[in-house]
């Protein structure tokens, strides 16, 4: 057998336009390294793409090994990507992004992030809904229902999903839209990484010739004060209006912010910020971009998770200032993320989509982030505590790109129990051996 692995591995050294890398090759430390510091995984061959070739190439490679599967796309990962032992389909050199202005549509390769998508968009005054950041993973965020900050303007990503190309446990090339596999194009909408690996996107765009935005800081004690008042800019404003509500984690107190974005201009997020910016505050800082609000700094220990939930009562809100009062440092947040307008919108009128948690008013997500590991426990209760803390006010739904592995039950509130059944046979028709299970795994039924 270690000697069909090593002839194996050595045709797909040969064959693969990408890189390949195995332990011991001068590289493979830095192609296995993540973001988050508290991921430390040895694939046994880590497969580097440059294009879907290469992707058909290594799950053929892994097929005939036996090797479990596990696929980075472009961003992060709470759990990371690669599976000790395992081979690791690294899409990030697929990250070209291709704009039709004149369909107002990208096709976004595999591995591209939000910040290759705004880069290649934006000179022509279109935007995509998609991530908080311009580290987020373009695919991962669509795929698995994730959130963006034009969400409550114009819907989720996975709203305007067009087509998705994909490569599937067989190895075969497979394309899904409304027309061609329209059950499986159902099903990307939310249920990830479960159907393939999905190579290449096409998104709708929508006109943005301006995106304006507002953040204001204050010191703790006008923590509650700040977020009521942004509660009620959000919800009686339009829906061209978003942002969050946040806690930044600081000495002696953590800070309490209002980022205000508005997809228009100056002078409308001026009056529409007026309520927040009348409080007293220490710091206004106005900019033509939002600032990214959940991407972890490299090299530091990060965990998260999510809490949806049906209304933001003064109770809601007081019990969430008080789950803030001691957030790991440094980097550390938590954050209050307004969902409604055409989000709520879209759950009525998306076929079922499995994105149960639209009908949800407000995400709590709590997100930490420190360097020693000696602090890991403390740092996994205090992501607990802020969850356990708002449970009186939640709904079971999440958007699952929001937690980590929080076991099956909570795969199933994410995707909705209505939608599991017809999502777990569609994943025995195209993975019936749960190649792809690294992830808010779908069981093949």
């Amino acid at each position: 057998m270690a000697s069909k692995a090593h002839t194996a591995l050595a045709a797909l050294r040969a064959e693969l336009a990408g890189e390949v890398f195995a332990p011991g090759d001068p590289g493979y430390d830095d192609a296995r390294a993540v973001p988050n510091a508290r991921t430390d995984r040895r694939p046994a061959v880590i497969a580097r793409c440059a294009h879907v070739t290469d992707v058909v190439r290594a799950v053929r490679f892994a097929r005939e090994l036996d090797l479990h599967i596990a696929v980075r796309g472009g961003g992060l990962g709470l759990a990371g990507t690669g599976v000790d032992g395992a081979l690791e389909v690294d899409l990030r050199r697929i990250r070209e992004v291709t704009v039709d202005p004149a369909a107002e549509a990208a096709r976004v390769g595999g591995g591209a992030t939000v910040g290759h998508l705004d880069r290649a968009t934006l000179p022509y005054g279109l935007a995509a809904t998609v991530g908080r950041a311009p580290g987020v993973g373009v695919a991962g965020c669509v795929l698995g229902g994730g959130t963006g900050p034009l969400d409550r303007s114009v819907g989720p990503a996975a709203d305007h999903l067009i087509g998705v190309e994909l490569v599937t446990a067989d190895a075969e090339r497979v394309h899904a839209n409304a027309d061609e596999n329209p059950e499986l194009f159902w099903a990307l909408h939310g249920g990830g990484g479960n159907f393939g690996i999905a190579t290449a996107l096409t998104l709708t765009l929508h006109e943005l010739p301006r995106l304006a935005a507002v953040t204001v800081r204050y010191r703790p004690e006008s923590g509650p004060a700040a977020v009521r008042a942004f509660r009620e800019v959000v919800g009686a404003g339009p829906d061209e209006a978003g942002g969050a509500a946040l806690y930044l984690s600081g000495r002696p107190a953590p800070r309490c912010a209002a980022l205000v974005t508005y997809a228009g201009g100056e002078e409308e997020l001026r009056a529409l910020a007026g309520p927040l910016t009348a409080l007293p505050h220490e710091a206004e800082v106005r900019g033509a971009r939002a600032p990214g609000l959940l991407y972890p700094p490299g090299g530091m220990r990060a965990h998260w998770s999510a809490r949806c939930l049906t209304g933001l009562p003064d109770a809601a809100v007081d019990a969430v200032c008080a789950l803030a009062a001691d957030l790991p440092a440094p980097g550390s947040r938590l954050l209050l993320l307004p969902l409604g307008g055409a989000v709520a919108a879209g759950a009525a009128g998306a076929d079922g989509h499995p994105l149960p948690y639209q009908r949800a008013a407000w995400i709590v997500h709590p997100f930490a982030c420190w360097a020693d590991p000696a602090d890991d426990e403390r740092a996994l209760a205090r992501v607990r505590d802020a969850c356990a803390g708002v449970r009186p006010w939640s709904t079971d739904a999440v958007p699952l790109t929001l937690i980590g592995d929080e076991g099956p039950e909570r795969v199933r509130a994410g995707l909705g129990e209505g939608n599991l059944l017809r999502l777990e046979k569609l994943k025995r028709r195209y993975d019936p051996d749960n190649v792809f299970r690294f992830n808010h795994n779908i069981r093949p039924l």
